[in-house]
């Protein structure tokens, strides 16, 4: 499909492909095409290897280590590691407080931080949802009491995503508790080894540990760890969500996974022919495809604007909404094709694990959270409502 990208572009997708291609090991990428689950080995060693050749932090400027991509570049970029089996570069560092401390980092903070994080030595996750504060983040409950130099934390985060691996964790804390919902909160940045800091597993249906509660019990935290001014950080929350979403459209992984679906109709047989000759599931994939090559052409311009702006703006809302809702109808199609076979068993998988061990179960399973993390759906249409509509 001709989307029209200039000489140069093509010319820069030709090299990104090249050197996929050729740098990226053939058991990581057995194990993404598979629909598997990607180990921490896996994540940290691919991002290395991209470090190395100087594309660990594809969204940066160049004076902090990133290539200085625009953001078509940086599409075409995931795009072509989606599609040759990379397994996802962690958002936390990259895409979330890395911009956050361009913006508001003090000088010491830019310099501890900032080169650690597409080197790898560094792994964040991210303090906001509470078990009563997660579309509502505004409500959180989480205190920070300034003590002299030092804030005393206490309270509970949850779903904090592979919070098991991380040395590092950006948080949403209460610094006045008198203030307005939104005026009161301060953006901390907390070590994970702290004395106080507890990580317990929220073990899923496929006995994966993926997301996790986290509880803080008087944790101590430097004021020098305060991101930005004290009370500030819903408007450094805001702008850090903002930057989540760029790229969450998954064009490069739904284009992936629908390759991956196709392969399997072709592949698995239904009374006695490919399901690829049905004509409910042929039909339910060309929809599927066509609604993809609408999503991708309305990305583009996005990034055009993006390009022009520096920030995608409230139409990210809407590249969010419709690539969750086909990555979860890509699932769903994959979890059909594969029918009873989908729902056995695997012994090797732990005391942890559920009934849905099979790939194609908890690949549809799991992903049920799309239309919930980076703002709900409902969330998103509001802001489209508010923003884009001026309702």
């Amino acid at each position: 499909m001709d989307l029209n990208f200039t000489p140069e572009e093509e010319a820069f997708r030709a090299e990104v492909r090249e050197f996929v291609a050729k740098a990226m090991p053939p058991d990581i990428r057995e194990t993404v095409e598979a629909g598997e689950r990607v180990s921490r080995e896996h994540t940290l060693r691919w991002q290395k290897i991209l470090h190395e050749k100087g594309w660990g932090a594809p969204s940066w400027p160049r004076e902090w280590g990133g290539p200085g991509w625009d953001p078509v570049k940086q599409h075409i970029f995931d795009e072509e590691c989606a599609l040759a089996g990379a397994p996802r570069q962690l958002p936390f560092g990259l895409r979330m407080v890395g911009p956050v401390l361009m913006r508001f980092g003090s000088e010491m903070q830019k310099q501890q931080f900032l080169p650690r994080i597409p080197s790898a030595e560094d792994w964040w996750c991210q303090g906001y949802s509470e078990p009563g504060a997660g579309s509502d983040l505004a409500s959180l409950t989480t205190r920070a009491i300034r003590k002299g130099d030092r804030y005393v934390v206490t309270g509970q985060k949850t779903w904090t995503t592979l919070a098991q691996h991380a040395n590092w964790m950006f948080c949403l804390a209460r610094t006045d508790p008198e203030a307005k919902k939104q005026e009161g909160i301060s953006f901390l940045l907390i070590d994970m080894k702290s004395r106080g800091v507890t990580v317990r597993p929220i073990y899923l249906l496929d006995g994966s540990d993926e997301v996790n509660e986290v509880f803080l019990d008087d944790v101590e935290v430097p004021v020098e760890m305060r991101v930005g001014e004290e009370n500030q950080g819903w408007t450094i929350a805001k702008y850090l969500l903002e930057h989540e979403r760029t790229n969450i459209a998954n064009i490069g992984i739904n284009k992936r996974e629908l390759a991956r679906a196709k392969r399997l109709a072709r592949e698995l047989r239904r009374n006695g022919r490919p399901l690829a000759e049905d004509p409910q599931f042929a039909a339910r994939l060309a929809e599927i495809e066509i609604d993809l090559m609408a999503l991708e052409i309305t990305n583009l311009r996005v990034l055009a604007e993006a390009r022009a702006r520096g920030a995608p703006g409230p139409m990210a809302s809407m590249l969010k909404i419709k690539g969750s809702e086909i990555y979860q109808r890509i699932a769903e199609l994959i979890l059909e094709a594969h029918g009873a076979a989908a729902l056995p068993a695997r012994a090797e998988a732990g005391a942890h694990g559920g009934w849905a061990l099979a790939p194609a179960a908890a690949f549809y399973l799991n992903l049920r959270k799309v239309t919930i993390y980076g703002g709900s759906n409902e969330i998103q249409r509001g802001i489209i409502a508010k923003h884009v509509l001026q309702l």
